[in-house]
């Protein structure tokens, strides 16, 4: 988005994680210089567009869009969608990739200024955003909210609201039952995702997408997508049997998948994205 020349705030309330964020950040805008995607003053202009605060309270009111990233919590979305909401931007989107647009949209005051914009890691290159539209979504939030995905260089797909969408069901499937060929000893993780990626020309492995989304958050997602769709996206106990999902690290996630973890894009959590269009609107 700042890269778009789109005015960024992004709320963090861990110290640790905004320095992280940033540096990720310096890192990927100084890869960007190198390979010719960026010039050193496009680089300074997006590095200067992004700003890091701790609170939803910090940013300012009547944003043009705000967008939700926190995990696939029912409760946390809750308390941060009510936090957002009073803040009273025009639109509020939300990153969930499996829980119910039009659920979500209960927690807010006005559900014909609510959708999903589901974005992908790595987020800078992923050229795809989900765009979901809830049963009360407006025609004037669907086409405002089309208008900001193309203005940051990126292409949607617009899908109406269902549980874990287009993507998520099928993501989801592949990474349960590769996780499930490592638990019954199929191949390594190595060779399973080196099978994927020739056979079916994925650019990464289902086990080492899974490293980059974290096993945190594809266990979340599991877990909501077999409530609503069935056992068949039941977690595989090699996932389970490392407990709860915020004992869920990176040591955790080295140890199931055998492979180095890789973090590509925002590998680690960012609790709130705060996307402010310039003041010309979404063009």
């Amino acid at each position: 988005m700042a890269v778009a020349g789109i005015a960024t705030i992004v709320v963090e309330p861990n110290p640790d994680r905004s320095a992280a964020l940033l540096d990720q950040v310096d890192i990927a805008l100084a890869s960007g210089i190198s390979r010719g995607k960026l010039t050193p003053d496009g680089a300074a202009e997006a590095r200067e567009a992004l700003t890091v605060v701790s609170s939803v309270a910090e940013i300012p009111e009547r944003l043009d869009l705000v967008i939700e990233t926190v995990s696939e919590r029912l409760d946390i979305k809750e308390l941060v969608l009510g936090e957002i909401d009073a803040k009273l931007p025009k639109i509020i989107g939300s990153n969930t990739s499996s829980m119910s647009i039009d659920t979500l949209a209960a927690f807010v005051g006005d559900p014909t200024r609510f959708l999903g914009l589901h974005f992908f890691n790595p987020v800078w290159s992923i050229g795809l955003v989900e765009v979901v539209r809830g049963t009360r979504t407006s025609q004037e939030t669907l086409d405002d909210a089309l208008e900001f995905v193309i203005a940051i260089g990126k292409e949607s797909a617009v899908i109406n609201d269902s549980p874990g969408f287009a993507t998520s069901r099928i993501d989801l499937i592949v990474a349960v039952e590769s996780i499930r060929m490592i638990q019954e000893g199929v191949g390594s993780a190595e060779d399973i995702d080196r099978a994927i990626q020739l056979a079916y020309r994925h650019p990464v492995g289902p086990l080492t997408l899974t490293d980059i989304v974290g096993l945190d958050v594809r266990l979340d997602i599991m877990r909501q997508l077999q409530i609503s769709l069935g056992d068949r996206f039941a977690p595989p106990k090699l996932l389970t049997g490392h407990g709860r999902t915020k004992d869920l690290g990176q040591e955790g996630r080295t140890r199931l998948l055998h492979m180095e973890l890789r973090t590509a894009g925002l590998a680690y959590p960012v609790n709130w994205l705060c996307w402010r269009l310039l003041p010309d609107g979404f063009g």
